[in-house]
């Protein structure tokens, strides 16, 4: 429906070599990125922005790629619809299964057996930011293979991403993504189809039904969820913000940790500066206060 309703905004065919992004509409870009999303974009993007919006071009019948811009920025019914498929094209979604291993060794070897000595029934755990979901079934592996079935857990999984999200609530993934799944793992947790022209494979159904995807943008004045989260994951994703905006997301995800709960980051990411009420109990792993 929203295609349909959107190749109207424009009645121009699309031309193989288009137009180049003006420096003036780059800007404009840049801006309406940043109040949507919190991501600052650099001029280093620019290229990148430039092809990935073509493919959008493409689909709406818009040959110039400044025209397009006037279109998502003209404030119209059929531009509200795009914005989504805009978001979905300038997002960068770098996922892998187990990625940051020592974070799940951490949670083996301290946290879990904490839970198990405390005679713990369930948890909470929030993957923000997840894109196609492999760090929140990453999770699942793990703390399903602690318990084994003795433990009643859920996961949140977000992003303001709508294509990741039912990429990731589907459970498919490309077969060269297995890899870092451990081959114990594997066995328990993951499908893989009889015939190699599948080259996919598919999350164990049990392991599905404890994740549960939602539209999150980080931006929003207030998250709809739980505060009493066990863990949150927020890996990789400050980078791409300035830092109000860093002290923004982290406040408002602190007030969702439980005391005595984690927050992750990725590792390239810190605290410092920030006044959180959070203890570094590790490399990028905070306890709550």
């Amino acid at each position: 429906m929203g295609g349909t309703a959107l190749a109207m905004a424009s009645s121009a065919q699309p031309s193989s070599a288009g137009y180049n992004l003006t420096e003036k509409n780059f800007r404009r870009l840049c801006t309406y990125v940043y109040s949507v999303c919190g991501i600052k974009l650099t001029e280093k993007k620019r290229s990148m922005i430039d092809g990935r919006l073509r493919r959008r071009m493409r689909v709406l019948e818009i040959a110039d790629i400044n025209e397009y811009c006037d279109f998502l920025l003209g404030g119209s019914v059929a531009a509200e619809i795009e914005v989504p498929y805009f978001i979905d094209a300038v997002t960068t979604n770098k996922t892998d299964f187990f990625r940051e291993p020592a974070h799940y060794v951490f949670m083996q070897e301290h946290i879990m057996p904490g839970w198990a000595a405390e005679g713990r029934r369930g948890g909470k755990i929030w993957s923000a930011a997840c894109s196609t979901g492999a760090e929140a079934y990453t999770t699942a592996m793990v703390v399903d293979d602690f318990f084994r079935g003795r433990f009643d857990y859920s996961i949140t999984a977000t992003d303001v991403s709508t294509d990741v999200l039912q990429k990731g609530n589907s459970g498919l993934f490309p077969r060269s993504m297995i890899d870092p799944i451990p081959e114990e793992f594997r066995k328990r947790y993951v499908l893989v189809p009889k015939n190699p022209a599948r080259n996919e494979f598919l999350i164990a159904s049990d392991l599905r039904k404890k994740v549960s995807f939602h539209r999150l943008n980080l931006m929003d004045s207030r998250y709809p969820f739980d505060r009493d989260y066990d863990l949150i994951f927020l890996r990789n994703v400050l980078i791409y913000f300035d830092r109000p905006t860093q002290d923004s997301v982290l406040a408002k995800l602190c007030d969702h940790l439980r005391p005595g709960g984690h927050l992750f980051l990725g590792h390239s990411e810190s605290l410092a500066g920030a006044k959180l009420p959070l203890q570094m109990v590790a490399n990028t792993i905070f306890r709550r206060k």
